[in-house]
């Protein structure tokens, strides 16, 4: 089975490591293309891996008539050239194109939707136009992924795609032998590992701390453009000195290990994999109450959940796991256990495995009857 993976850019992102452990992951006897609309974190580790990447020009993130009519004659370029038995489409701009090209092209084709680009905390105007063309991108068939059971649940609010065609699989990440040790340090360490977006609400955050009383630092890890803005909050509350920023990083798996809390402040959210990473690593998780995030993060057990846009919720979290080692220890030891029993990559890939036959198979009985 060859399969083309699309994505609309290469940053360093929840979406592109979700695709770089499926290309690490596959079975025997599945081989794969990437087409991405730039060079960036996810191509060079696509190559690093022996993974042909294929640059689609014109594949961006804002819609732009000129360039996405170019980009999906580049789409049709790449199926005819690569000729996979099945794409998978991520993102919302790669999985629009890529589900025109596919039903243009006759190939079955896969879209996993990370994050709605109509889900809640995104402006009036991008929901009044998302909308139909998710519709009409659910209407030329393929089968959707949902990563988490909200977003299958707004899908079918909404009406995007049939219900018959929607499967929900929950993200997965990759074990590694680094573990953290919460609660044994004379210092409390928060880290919170996401790109400086509108999605993050890195101010909202800053704004809880400035209240939290003990021995306690910050690691912000990401970039973004939000980060000049970010960094003058810090210096506007007066705790810069207590907030590292540590750009773009490839150590993440070790930073977690050397912290005690996670912290992920977000106005919207699928299933962020940076929750299972910290998980995985055994930290209890303060995260905001959004998306599927609640299905993830067990409120009271493997960390706390907050409403959002509540800096006293956050701030009350915040202090009450920073004054309790007891605390730290078990919900982080219990975080551990949830990413054993369900948010592995083997889990992931399987599933996902199951839904590209299901594809095929579907294509194959449709070739039959005609």
């Amino acid at each position: 089975m060859k399969i083309l993976y699309l994505i609309t850019r290469s940053e360093r992102g929840g979406a592109q490591v979700n695709v770089l452990d499926l290309l690490v992951s596959l079975p025997r006897g599945c081989t794969a293309v990437l087409g991405t609309g730039e060079l960036g974190f996810l191509s060079v580790e696509a190559t690093k891996l022996g993974i042909p990447v294929r640059i689609i020009p014109n594949l961006i993130q804002p819609i732009h008539l000129l360039k996405d009519l170019k980009a999906m004659l580049g789409i049709l370029r790449l199926i005819r050239d690569e000729s996979p038995d099945i794409i998978h489409a991520h993102t919302s701009k790669a999985g629009l194109l890529g589900r025109v090209a596919a039903f243009l092209m006759g190939i079955p084709i896969v879209f996993t939707a990370h994050t709605w680009s109509f889900v809640g905390g995104v402006s009036r105007g991008q929901r009044w136009y998302s909308v139909p063309l998710e519709r009409l991108a659910g209407a030329l068939g393929g089968m959707t992924i949902a990563v988490s059971q909200a977003n299958l649940d707004l899908a079918l609010q909404l009406k995007v795609t049939p219900r018959k065609r929607l499967v929900r699989i929950w993200n997965g990440v990759v074990d590694v032998p680094v573990r953290a040790s919460a609660g044994t340090r004379e210092s409390v360490t928060l880290i919170m590992t996401a790109r400086f977006v509108k999605q993050k609400d890195h101010v909202l955050l800053l704004e809880a701390l400035a209240g939290v009383t003990g021995n306690w630092r910050l690691l912000l890890v990401g970039d973004g453009p939000d980060l000049p803005e970010v960094r003058a909050s810090a210096a506007k509350l007066k705790i810069n000195d207590r907030v590292d920023f540590l750009g773009d990083r490839d150590d993440v798996p070790r930073l977690l290990a050397e912290a005690d809390i996670f912290v992920l402040a977000s106005n919207w959210e699928g299933l962020p994999l940076s929750i299972l990473e910290a998980m995985r690593a055994g930290l209890p998780v303060i995260a905001t109450n959004v998306g599927g995030v609640p299905e993830a993060v067990t409120d009271g057990v493997t960390g706390y959940l907050t409403q959002r846009g509540s800096v006293v919720q956050m701030r009350t979290r915040l202090q009450a796991l920073i004054d309790s080692r007891d605390l730290l220890i078990s919900m982080g030891n219990q975080g551990r256990l949830r990413y054993e029993q369900d948010f592995r990559v083997e889990a992931m890939v399987q599933e996902t495995v199951a839904v590209y036959r299901l594809a095929l198979a579907k294509r194959r009985s449709v070739a039959v009857e005609s």
